[in-house]
């Protein structure tokens, strides 16, 4: 009985001693809760495409946005579980890990700007944040911005006495918690995804967030007043399951390295951009009165706000509390 030569390659290809098989893309899959049209959306779908190009197709990124695969409140176990390798959930949620050290970066009128913000993010003090994931299980890569959160309603918010009775909706965070309770409100942990239908409804009276999700989310359609606060930092980090990257090819994990960092410089540049237009788009429809507090009413909602500091400096660590001010002082004073 006589074998073709086609017959003899299918036999050396099934048992691997021919032509090497199309080698299958490391895939990693990118979850979180927020629009695709958000800097944070946007930013990982930066990150994709370099990913993809720069290794050749060698790495294929699944990004899943709007809480596609898994709540905010799931993410993280997910992560940890390896259902999906990447995340980049709010910055405060990691203390329900345990590790409260970043419920640090949610003290009230603790940053000024976004440029007191970087001083502390991407400086030493952010950089020992994110090696307090390891033992985790998760590898820390970048933080990315999204501005600073506001307060909204459905009756005017222009001094703190205004919140009283105010049933908030907060992310899971005692610093948020504490932040609504000093001003007089309820606050109410629920599900990003699940916001707009609670403000729809009245389950919940008003948010306290960011702009660019309250305009994507379409949460300015159910809230008649908006106030420009800016009482604490909106933002995330950028996560990746711990075992499933040290697994990476070397090559491969400098590659993705230099795509985040890329991906997070292009966060830089958006975010303000992206809240900007959106704040403009929420005032041209009309259905959301936006209020910019006066320097007299900024001071009273600083002012109510100060004994949270304290308050919650030893849940946090007075430590990491001090460091951050100490950082923030000293970016004031160099001279601009």
């Amino acid at each position: 009985m006589t074998f073709g030569w086609a017959a003899v390659a299918l036999c050396l290809a099934l048992t691997g001693l021919g032509p090497a098989r199309a080698q299958q893309p490391i895939v990693i899959k990118f979850s979180h809760v927020t629009a695709r049209d958000t800097p944070k959306g946007q930013a990982a779908d930066r990150f994709k495409q370099l990913a993809e190009e720069r290794t050749q197709g060698r790495v294929r990124v699944e990004v899943y946005p709007n809480s596609q695969l898994y709540k905010d409140k799931e993410e993280l176990e997910a992560l940890q579980l390896g259902a999906v390798q990447m995340l980049a959930p709010i910055t405060s949620k990691f203390g329900t890990m345990g590790l409260k050290e970043f419920e640090a970066l949610d003290m009230p009128y603790l940053f000024a700007n976004e440029a007191a913000l970087h001083r502390v993010t991407r400086g030493a003090i952010g950089q020992a944040l994110l090696k307090k994931l390891e033992p985790k299980g998760v590898i820390g890569l970048a933080f990315w911005d999204n501005g600073f959160r506001v307060l909204s309603a459905n009756r005017p918010l222009h001094v703190p006495a205004d919140v009283k009775g105010l049933k908030l909706r907060i992310n899971s965070s005692k610093v948020n918690d504490a932040i609504v309770r000093a001003l007089g409100g309820l606050p109410q942990t629920i599900a990003f995804s699940e916001v707009y239908q609670a403000l729809q409804t009245g389950v919940v009276d008003g948010t306290d967030g960011n702009i660019s999700n309250l305009y994507t989310q379409k949460q300015y359609e159910v809230q008649k007043h908006l106030s420009l606060t800016h009482h604490t930092y909106s933002g995330y980090a950028v996560v990746v399951n711990k075992k499933f990257w040290d697994g990476l090819p070397a090559e491969i994990r400098s590659t993705l390295e230099g795509a985040m960092k890329d991906a997070s410089a292009y966060n830089d540049e958006i975010a303000q951009k992206d809240t900007a237009e959106a704040l403009a788009a929420i005032q041209a429809s009309g259905k959301t009165l936006v209020h910019t507090p006066t320097p007299a009413q900024r001071l009273l909602w600083a002012q109510a706000l100060q004994p949270v500091q304290q308050e919650m400096a030893a849940r946090v660590g007075r430590e990491w509390v001090e460091a951050m001010r100490k950082e923030v002082a000293a970016g004031a004073a160099e001279p601009r």
